[in-house]
């Protein structure tokens, strides 16, 4: 899968394109991350002993799972009288097709684009990337969140907007940057363990990307 900071950037660019409505854009880019957060899931069957068979690029990357937290969005928007939680579950809905699109011409494994219904689709089936690729795409993960947070950056600066947390989100960045660096060397050197050393970083960048993205909703939603 595209590194999840690449969503980021994508669902920053897709933003600019729709209407002006509170919360959309921000559910936009944070829709392009949340398909993601299926790893959650992995991780916890992995530390329980359980089996991670289903659990990634499946019920977070449905149509149908999609389709149906638009609705429930709309329902609590109509129900509590609050339009703008109508356009969030738009803006997720947007992000994660968004990020569902970006999965299937950017990778090289399937999707199961019609979770529960056992309908993988893999526009690169019978395509194996080069080993050295394959592990270098997991550190890459930090560099993205790093260019991430450089996109949000640049667009603060631009917009005027935000400018007290700018301090905060340079250090985020440089932080990104070291993690990308180390677990570069890491990931060719460590015979054993690096998954798990990653996978716990990786998680806690995921979560650091979601809440800066919300802190910065005024930035995001700047146009």
């Amino acid at each position: 899968m595209p590194q999840a900071g690449i969503h980021g950037m994508v669902g920053m660019a897709v933003r600019k394109w729709t209407p002006h409505r509170t919360l959309l854009a921000l559910g936009i880019v944070l829709g392009t991350m949340l398909p993601d957060a299926d790893n959650f899931a992995v991780a916890f069957a992995t530390v329980t002993g359980r089996s991670t068979e289903g659990l990634h690029r499946t019920f977070t990357h449905s149509l149908i799972t999609i389709a149906a937290l638009i609705v429930v969005f709309y329902i609590l928007a109509a129900v509590f009288k609050r339009p703008s939680w109508g356009n969030l579950g738009l803006g997720l809905g947007i992000g994660m097709v968004t990020h569902v699109l970006l999965d299937l011409v950017a990778w090289f494994n399937g999707v199961e684009l019609l979770w529960p219904l056992p309908v993988w689709v893999n526009l690169w089936e019978g395509v194996t990337p080069p080993e050295w690729w394959s592990k270098f795409m997991l550190p890459a993960e930090m560099l993205c969140f790093a260019l991430f947070f450089v996109a949000l950056e640049r667009t603060a600066r631009r917009r005027g907007t935000d400018g007290d947390y700018l301090g905060r989100l340079r250090f985020w960045t440089i932080i990104q940057g070291v993690l990308f660096v180390v677990f570069t060397i890491l990931v060719y050197t460590m015979s054993k363990g690096f998954n798990t050393i990653f996978g716990a970083l990786y998680l806690l960048s995921l979560i650091l990307a979601f809440r800066v993205t919300v802190r910065m909703r005024a930035t995001v939603e700047a146009g």
